[in-house]
């Protein structure tokens, strides 16, 4: 379902919930830094950069559209986080990971509108959301359970290598950096 409102298409799915993609912004994999937003609403509060699909618009390109926008920032979409439903906002958002390559010295919502971009430590990010759009604190937790599950294999990596040394077979794997 399309609702045509002042400068703007909203997209609806089959159950009347709004269309949305957004990323998580790093510079890096694993992330130690998200880049944040200031709020279109509020400049000194911070929020993930996304926002409604456009009519046959897929969430892959909504969500690198939206970060360019509204971040300034294009990169590498690296993966898909899940679908998020706010159902008090009737929201569902397609989350990705994005890996910054480049951060453009000006973009359009920082002329029309004054936005901001910075980078946050995922703790100091956790709070920012926490305190300005808590809902957005369920990407972080998906990424945070995608980062230990990723250290866990590759910890478990790095001791089948050492067991296999210790058993005199070699392995020609090359070794894991240290987690």
């Amino acid at each position: 379902m399309v609702k045509e409102k002042p400068n703007s298409t909203r997209i609806y799915d089959d159950e009347g919930f709004r269309r949305r993609a957004s990323c998580i912004c790093v510079k890096s994999e694993p992330a130690s830094e998200i880049l944040l937003v200031s709020s279109s609403r509020n400049l000194d509060q911070w929020i993930v950069p996304g926002g409604g699909l456009e009519p046959e618009e897929s969430t892959s390109v909504a969500a690198i559209r939206e970060v360019k926008e509204e971040a300034g920032v294009t990169g590498k979409l690296d993966r898909c986080l899940g679908i998020f439903e706010n159902p008090e906002r009737r929201h569902r958002t397609v989350v990705y990971v994005l890996v910054v390559t480049e951060e453009l010295p000006e973009f359009d919502e920082a002329k029309n509108m004054g936005r901001k971009r910075k980078w946050f430590s995922i703790e100091d990010a956790w709070e920012h959301l926490a305190a300005n759009k808590p809902f957005q604190l369920k990407y972080l937790e998906r990424l945070r359970e995608e980062s230990n599950t990723m250290s866990t294999i590759i910890m478990a990596g790095n001791l089948s290598d050492v067991n296999a040394s210790s058993n005199g077979t070699s392995s020609s794997a090359v070794p894991h950096p240290p987690t």
